[in-house]
C-alpha cells in the first residue's frame, strides 16, 4: 500500500527566536512586528511552517520559558493585536504558525504559583510541594529544590528556582491547560512545539523524569481535548526519550504527537556521564552510528524532526563544521541532515552560515543556565579558562545573538545597542552579502528544500549507510521503490579520495559550484554533493 505524505512531513520548519530576529521599535529587541516586517524573506527561503519561541508574558529570567501569563503577549514583543496581525500575515502567505508550548513549569510569578504558596486550596496542589528536599538536582545545577518563606514548605523545579512544575497529577490543572491550549487554537494558531513534554509524567518519589509512568495517559488526554479533529502540527521535544520509545510517541498506533525531536546525536560531544560542559572531540563513526539507528527506528514507525541546531544548542557550523571553511561546512551540514527522513527544522541564521560566539568576559553573558554553571564551576575551583571553553562550546547564547541582516551597525537587527551583543563577524556573515553570492549559503539551502519537495523519495524513502567505517565522510542512500539518491557529506578538512561506486548518476546539488564530479574523487574539505543514482 501506498504511503500518503502528511502535510507536515515534507514541509519546512524555521524557528525564530523573538528577543534576536527584527528588533521593529528601536528598544534593542526582537518582536512581532520585527517578524511580520520578514516574513517575504521566509517565504523565498520556501519555509512553510513557523515555530516562534515564548512570547508569552513572562519575567524572562529564561528568556520566555518561565512564563507568567499564558494568555498574554510579553509587552517586549507586542501586544495581541500584533499577534493576531501576525497570524493573518503568515496565512496570507500560505504559511503556518506554531507556538512554543512550556507547560512542565511556569513561572514562579505565575498567578497560580503565588496563589499556591498562599496554600490557596484550589491551587496548593497546582505545583509540587514537599516538607523536606530530597537529593533530587536541578538540570541547571544545584538542588531541584527551593524553600518557600510563605509557604513553609519546598517547591520542586527540574530547571530554574524561578521556574517551579507544574503537578500534573491535578486534574483541575490539567483542565485549565487544556483550556488555554484551545483559546490559541481558536485564535488562528497551527499547533505546538511541546517544550520537554516527556517530564510530564513524572514520579520524582521514584527519582522517575523523562518516560514517567503517567507520560502515555496525559498525552492521550491531550491529543483527546486539543488536539483531536484539528488539522495542526504538535512536535514534542524529548530529550530524555530513547530513540523506540520516541517514534513510539508518534507511531500510528499511539500518534499523541505528529513527531519528535530526538535527542540521541546532541550529547556525542559530551563526556558520558559528566553532562553537557564536559566536552570530548565528537567521534563521525558515532555519529553514523547514532543517525543509523534513529532512520532506522523512524522509518519502522513514528515521525522525527531533523535537526543540528537551536536555541539551546550551540550553532552547527561551530559545532560540527569549520570556521575556516564557513560556507562550505553550512551548506554540507544541511545536506546531511535534510538529506535524511523527517521534517527539516532550520534554526534563524544556519541558511546564512551564522556562527556561534566566543565573549572573552562572562559580562557578555545573559543565559541563566551559563551563568548558573559559571557560579557552580568557580565554587569548585575550575580554572576560568578552562569554564570559558566550556561556556564557548555550549552556552546558549552562542545561538541567541542577534540576526544578521546587513552589515551596518548592530548588524540591521536593531538602530540601538541590543539585548545580547552581535557577533563581530556581522560584517563578513550576513543576508546581504550571502545573497549577493552566487554560491550562498542561503540560495543553497533554497534549492536543497526545492528538490526535497520536488522528491518524494526525501520525505518517504529508507535510508542506508555507505561506507560506514569511513572517518573522513558522512554518506548514505535514500531508496523508494526504483529511485536512489546519494548523499555525500565530507568531515575532513582535506582533500580526501572518494570512488563513487556506480557508473550513472546525475549531480543534483553541489557545495563547490565548480567542481565536477566522477567515478574516482579527490573532493575538497566539506564537499558534500546530491546524487541521482542511474539504472
Amino acid at each position: 500500500m501506498e504511503k500518503k505524505i502528511k502535510w507536515f512531513q515534507d514541509a519546512i520548519v524555521y524557528q525564530i527566536y523573538p528577543l534576536s530576529f527584527k528588533d521593529s521599535n528601536q528598544d534593542g529587541i526582537g518582536d512581532l512586528n520585527g517578524i511580520a516586517s520578514k516574513l517575504d524573506y521566509l517565504k523565498s527561503l520556501g519555509v512553510d511552517v513557523i515555530w516562534l519561541s515564548p512570547v508569552y508574558q513572562s519575567p524572562m529570567h529564561d528568556n520566555g520559558y518561565d512564563i507568567s501569563d499564558y494568555n498574554e503577549i510579553n509587552p517586549i514583543f507586542g501586544v495581541m493585536d500584533d499577534m493576531k496581525n501576525l497570524i493573518k500575515e503568515v496565512h496570507q502567505r500560505e504559511m503556518r504558525l506554531i507556538m512554543d508550548l512550556v507547560i512542565n513549569h511556569t513561572s514562579d510569578e505565575h498567578e497560580w504559583f503565588i496563589k499556591s504558596a498562599k496554600q490557596d486550596p484550589e491551587y496548593k496542589d497546582y505545583y509540587i510541594w514537599r516538607d523536606e528536599p530530597t537529593d533530587i538536582e536541578s538540570i541547571f545545577g544545584g538542588s531541584a529544590w527551593t524553600y518557600h518563606q510563605e509557604a513553609k514548605a519546598y517547591y520542586f523545579h527540574l530547571f530554574a528556582d524561578s521556574q517551579p512544575d507544574l503537578n500534573w497529577n491535578n486534574q483541575k490543572m490539567r483542565e485549565k491547560i487544556y483550556s488555554m491550549i484551545n483559546q490559541w487554537l481558536d485564535l488562528g494558531i497551527d499547533g505546538f512545539r511541546l517544550d520537554v513534554i516527556d517530564l510530564i509524567g513524572k514520579n520524582i518519589d521514584q527519582k522517575i523524569f523523562s518516560n514517567g509512568p503517567y507520560l502515555e495517559t496525559y498525552l492521550s488526554e491531550l491529543k483527546e481535548r486539543c488536539f483531536k479533529g484539528r488539522d495542526v502540527m504538535t512536535v514534542g521535544e524529548t530529550p530524555g526519550l530513547s530513540i523506540q520509545r520516541s517514534a513510539e510517541l508518534t507511531s500510528q498506533q499511539h500518534g499523541y504527537l505528529n513527531m519528535v525531536f530526538q535527542f540521541a546525536h546532541i550529547g556525542l560531544d559530551e563526556i558520558p556521564g559528566q553532562g553537557k560542559w564536559a566536552l570530548k572531540k565528537l567521534d563521525i563513526l558515532e555519529l553514523k552510528n547514532t543517525f543509523n539507528q534513529v532512520q532506522s527506528t523512524f522509518y519502522k514507525e513514528g515521525w522525527n524532526a531533523l535537526f543540528l541546531a537551536n536555541h539551546d544548542q550551540p550553532r552547527a557550523l561551530s559545532r560540527y563544521g569549520s570556521l575556516d571553511y564557513p560556507k562550505h561546512s553550512a551548506m554540507m551540514l544541511s545536506t546531511l541532515i535534510y538529506g535524511m527522513q523527517g521534517t527539516p527544522f532550520v534554526y534563524q541564521g544556519e541558511e546564512i552560515g551564522m556562527s556561534g560566539v566566543k565573549y572573552n568576559d562572562i559580562s557578555f553573558y545573559r543565559d541563566i543556565e551559563t551563568l548558573q554553571i559559571y557560579d557552580i564551576l568557580k565554587k569548585k575551583g575550575i580554572k576560568e579558562e578552562e569554564i570559558m571553553k566550556s561556556i564557548h562550546a555550549k552556552g546558549r547564547d552562542n545561538s541567541r545573538t542577534p540576526f544578521q541582516w546587513d552589515d551596518s551597525k548592530y548588524a540591521g537587527f536593531s538602530q540601538v545597542k541590543p539585548w545580547l551583543d552581535v557577533n563581530p563577524n556581522y560584517k563578513e556573515v550576513n543576508v546581504v552579502s550571502d545573497i549577493k553570492d552566487s554560491n550562498s549559503v542561503f540560495l543553497y539551502f533554497k534549492k536543497l528544500f526545492e528538490i526535497r519537495k520536488q522528491n518524494e523519495i526525501f520525505t518517504l524513502g529508507d535510508f542506508k549507510l555507505y561506507d560506514m567505517n569511513n572517518k573522513d565522510h558522512f554518506s548514505y542512500y535514500r531508496t523508494y521503490h526504483n529511485q536512489k539518491m546519494m548523499i555525500i557529506c565530507s568531515f575532513a578538512d582535506h582533500d580526501i579520495n572518494f570512488e563513487i561506486p556506480h557508473q550513472n548518476f546525475d549531480v543534483m546539488l553541489i557545495n563547490y559550484k565548480d567542481y565536477v564530479v566522477k567515478k574516482n574523487n579527490v573532493l575538497p574539505p566539506y564537499f558534500s554533493c546530491i546524487l541521482k543514482i542511474g539504472e
